[in-house]
């Protein structure tokens, strides 16, 4: 057996995977993309960190290679689809750098509140600026929001209240138990703006995320504010930003990632006063790097040895056979929780509290768990800044109080089978959407809360809730003809002539925030929302 270590991992590492009998382990970082396809068809397993890009091309010249380990979290530089098609498990190290990504949000907070990077540079240039730098802060009392409380989240509010913070909280999938237990207020957005003296986000970019602090949210936050991204590029519109800083209104930022990596050197934050950037070090210390090293190596080691599937990202625990019968039924159950996800988190209904997944007619008589858990999957990844699998979706469901529950019955009178998954978001209102297959293996959408139809869950939809009044689909249509936005299908349900009725509009590229709007003051829209499958 040949394994090759394409990146700079640990030493461990190697010595981890020369644990497998007869095996052959390769070091080589530093491969170009044309070298790695030369030599990649001869092994059978590839460990990488985040320089290698094991592409669909990559793939396809590894014609033997059975599993990619990524010793970190995200899996970015992956083609998942490309691997899931060829079969090859895709493993990664979920926490391994948690506890660095934690400390060097709170790293930063401290520099921003004293403004030590430009103490340091002021005194290393043989200034004395004493007074100049004299009117830092205390954390000690001050108000933390952490937006998002997942795992990294949640090491950094551990580590706040240790300094005396008072920690209040955003996070659509906590409920107040969990949020009681974990020491902090649970609150709206809005209050988090209004009320913290900081803000960190721990957050995935996705639809919902991108730019989420802009100039509105920056206008809201208090007057002297400090704000710290160590999650992802993207999540902060960092001209608004840049403006905020120069205007004084806020006291401060400290980015880690940005949304073009590396920022150019006329970046207008380069110029703001109190401003810190690091070149996306959160997870990059040697701890981390060694840890995650060797939680994917030890997983890689397991699944060669013995063909357990441990802390894979694109396939279940469960046997290859099952896996064959269940494949389509997967991709459904993801597609329908990430959809449903999507429209609560948009929608007026607030934060999912319970998850209800129904299996009618012969999907069944199938072992539920790896259906519930690509469904935990799909809701989950909508909110959750740490990659989710199928493994770890249950845990995070239930260390969440999300509570979540199965029914079947091998009887539906529409459909030889039809998964159902129902969102209760507070006390009466809830998100319900339902799917089956049609043919051997294409997944379909066939209601919507009340609304039955028939939809691709594929790529950019945009969702109309609207009156059923003449005009309203010509509206649609002309408004996003004139934006240039394809639709690829559209698909149409009502309740009642005349009553109200819901719309499903596949789109080949997604409708940017004006469009939106302007769809949104259509005459008899009530309500416009894009999901992204």
């Amino acid at each position: 057996m040949r394994i090759l270590i394409s990146d700079d991992l640990s030493p461990e590492a190697k010595t981890i995977l020369e644990r497998i009998p007869d095996a052959q382990v390769d070091f080589k970082p530093g491969l170009k993309p044309q070298e790695l396809r030369e030599i990649i068809g001869g092994y059978e397993a590839l460990a990488v960190r985040s320089a290698t890009k094991v592409t669909a091309e990559v793939l396809a010249a590894a014609p033997r290679l059975r599993v990619v380990g990524r010793a970190g979290t995200g899996v970015d530089n992956i083609d998942l689809e490309a691997a899931t098609r060829r079969g090859v498990v895709v493993m990664n190290a979920p926490g391994g750098n948690s506890v660095s990504v934690a400390e060097h949000t709170l790293a930063l907070l401290l520099a921003l509140a004293r403004s030590i990077p430009d103490a340091s540079e002021s005194t290393r240039a043989s200034k004395w600026e004493k007074k100049k730098f004299s009117s830092g802060r205390e954390l000690m009392g001050k108000t933390l929001g952490v937006i998002g409380t997942g795992n990294i989240g949640g090491l950094v509010v551990q580590r706040a209240k240790s300094f005396g913070l008072k920690v209040i909280a955003y996070d659509p999938f906590l409920t107040a138990d969990a949020a009681a237990k974990l020491g902090v207020e649970l609150v709206e957005l809005a209050e988090i703006y209004r009320r913290a003296d900081a803000i960190t986000l721990h957050v995935p970019l996705t639809e919902q995320t991108r730019n989420m602090i802009g100039a509105p949210q920056l206008a809201q936050m208090k007057k002297g504010a400090l704000l710290v991204n160590c999650a992802r590029g993207g999540l902060v519109e960092e001209k608004a930003l840049a403006d905020a800083l120069k205007s004084k209104h806020l006291g401060g930022a400290a980015l880690d990632v940005f949304e073009t990596e590396p920022p150019p050197p006329d970046h207008p934050l380069f110029a703001c006063e109190n401003f810190i950037a690091t070149p996306h070090l959160g997870g990059s210390t040697e701890d981390a790097q060694q840890n995650v090293a060797v939680i994917v190596c030890e997983a890689m080691v397991e699944f060669l040895t013995t063909g357990t599937v441990r802390n894979a990202v694109n396939v279940p625990n469960v046997s290859g056979e099952v896996l064959e019968r269940l494949g389509p039924f997967l991709r459904l159950s993801e597609k329908l929780g990430s959809f449903a996800g999507q429209l609560a988190l948009q929608g007026e209904a607030g934060a999912p509290e319970a998850i209800e997944i129904s299996f009618a007619g012969e999907v069944s008589h199938h072992p539920s768990a790896p259906l519930t858990a690509a469904v935990l999957k799909g809701v989950l990844s909508t909110f959750m800044a740490e990659p989710v699998n199928e493994v770890s979706a249950p845990a995070l469901a239930k260390e969440r109080g999300l509570a979540v529950k199965e029914v079947s019955t091998s009887e539906t009178p529409d459909f030889a089978s039809l998964l159902s998954v129902r969102l209760r978001c507070g006390q009466s209102a809830a998100t319900e959407v339902a799917g089956t297959i049609v043919g051997k293996r294409e997944p379909r959408l066939v209601r919507v809360d009340n609304f039955e139809l028939e939809a691709v869950p594929e790529g950019h939809i945009i969702v109309f809730y609207n009156k059923d009044a003449p005009g309203v689909i010509g509206n649609v249509g002309h408004a996003l003809g004139e934006a240039k936005v394809n639709i690829a299908q559209f698909s149409l349900a009502r309740d009642r002539a005349y009553g109200e009725a819901l719309a499903l509009v596949n789109v080949d590229s997604a409708a940017p925030p004006e469009l939106l709007e302007k769809l949104r003051r259509l005459p008899n829209v009530r309500r416009v929302q894009q999901v992204v499958l």
